[in-house]
């Protein structure tokens, strides 16, 4: 017997326990995963990047003495009516269907509370987020369910889809679970049978025929409401820049933190690319169009805090969206549900099978004994303190870097942490002038 111990048995970095056990369950149900959530692992993203407080060099203004402003307006360019917002942090489109019908009704309590718009999703306009939106943005989607024209005149604006940042290049799922009498009515679809979103607009090819499409919809509302055309991060700069000549008013650019109620796991996790590379690239087809501010651009994906949504500005982005964010401050993943999430073989803050319908908070489902556990005027008031606390952080950095609005911010306030974010946000290395792939760097 060897005198010296045995090497402990090490895991292969490619072969890990998880891809084994992925392999295993795909060799035993020849299917592949469908879950929702965003992307699971480690990107570069919002932390890698830091704020340059004011000091000698700059002069930071008082946090009770000098204002903040932090409203933004949107659709500007063409719209009779563009929105003005308190606050630049927006709710994503989130489909009745995917949500319950009382979590549709917080998000447009809170977002009203908090003076911001909410976003219908897929499958039409609920009343419940119609009443209680004072401002709301109607998603135009391939599958045009739920889509009629008196819908399209109730809205404040009007959202294309073209992608979405979780799955860019697919469509969405709704399985028969959650189809229920109210969402197969809304949606024109049978109860109970599984569907599958369209992944591109039947009625256009590309961008010449995208910009008939905004046209007819300017006419169908007399020209009065902001066109917005939403596409995934996956090539910003064309596609920021083909959007602007199709005739948008605004460009909401999500990236692949972004979250999905439910897709492939192997697009969540392998397409499209983080929020943090595609903002600067998306920044400069709008400067070299000469649109930068003149078309307002809107970033999501993987928000979180007013830090996230000040560094999202200074990189040159309007205002920010927030999905997943906003659903666990409605009290999504909660941990007072422990013992349910178990049942179902996951754990609080790792629950993602929303396409199931068997969310224990009432939020992603549509069974009514759960969706009834939901109070909609409590999870509203949840989101608008949320809201709050984010603009409120954000106003505490921007007054640091010496900014009265936080659309002063700029990518001169910021470092980068990691030679990889230094890259994609194309700000300097901390304590260095050098930004990778475009100077030789230095002090």
């Amino acid at each position: 017997m060897s005198d010296f111990p045995r090497t402990p048995p090490r895991f292969s970095a490619t072969f890990t326990p998880a891809i084994n056990a992925e392999i295993r369950r795909a060799a035993a149900t020849g299917i592949y995963d469908i879950r929702g959530g965003g992307t699971k692992r480690a990107l570069p993203h919002f932390d890698d990047l830091l704020f340059l407080g004011a000091s000698i060099s700059r002069y930071p203004l008082e946090g009770y003495r000098e204002k903040c402003a932090t409203d933004v307006w949107l659709g500007t360019r063409f719209a009779k009516k563009p929105i003005h917002l308190d606050i630049p942090v927006t709710i994503a489109g989130m489909s009745f269907g995917a949500l319950s019908g009382p979590a549709k009704e917080a998000l447009g309590r809170g977002a009203s509370a908090a003076g911001t718009s909410t976003t219908t999703g897929d499958g039409g306009m609920t009343e419940e987020e119609r009443g209680h939106s004072r401002t709301l943005v109607y998603q135009y989607l391939p599958s045009r369910y739920g889509m009629n024209p008196d819908d399209l005149r109730r809205a404040d604006a009007i959202e294309i889809v073209v992608g979405q940042g979780a799955k860019p290049g697919g469509g969405g799922m709704l399985l028969g679970q959650k189809i229920s009498d109210r969402v197969a009515a809304m949606r024109n679809l049978p109860k109970g049978i599984d569907q599958r979103s369209a992944c591109r607009h039947p009625d256009w090819t590309g961008p010449d025929d995208l910009e008939i499409k905004i046209m007819e919809l300017r006419e169908i509302t007399d020209w009065e409401k902001p066109i917005y055309v939403k596409i995934g991060g996956a090539r910003p700069y064309y596609d920021t820049a083909l959007a602007v000549k199709a005739g948008a008013d605004v460009v909401v650019l999500d990236g692949m933190q972004g979250g999905t109620a439910a897709t492939q796991d192997v697009f969540i996790e392998h397409v499209g690319m983080p929020i943090l590379a595609c903002i600067p690239l998306a920044v400069k087809a709008l400067q070299d169009l000469g649109m930068h501010r003149k078309v307002q651009l809107i970033v999501s994906g993987g928000i979180r805090s007013g830090a996230d949504v000040a560094k999202a500005m200074a990189l040159g982005a309007d205002a920010v969206a927030i999905g997943t964010a906003a659903l666990i401050a409605l009290g999504d993943n909660d941990p007072k549900w422990e013992s349910e999430y178990q049942k179902l073989g996951t754990t609080a803050d790792a629950y993602d099978d929303w396409h199931e319908g068997r969310d224990p908070a009432g939020i992603t489902t549509q069974d009514p004994a759960l969706s009834a556990r939901f109070d909609p005027i409590l999870g509203g008031r949840r989101l608008k303190n949320y809201l709050k606390v984010m603009t409120l952080e954000a106003q505490t950095i921007a007054r640091a870097c010496g900014k009265n609005h936080l659309h002063n911010l700029e990518p001169e306030d910021l470092c980068a942490l990691t030679i990889e974010a230094a890259a994609m946000a194309g700000v300097p290395i901390a304590g260095t002038n050098w930004i990778p792939g475009r100077n030789s760097g230095g002090l």
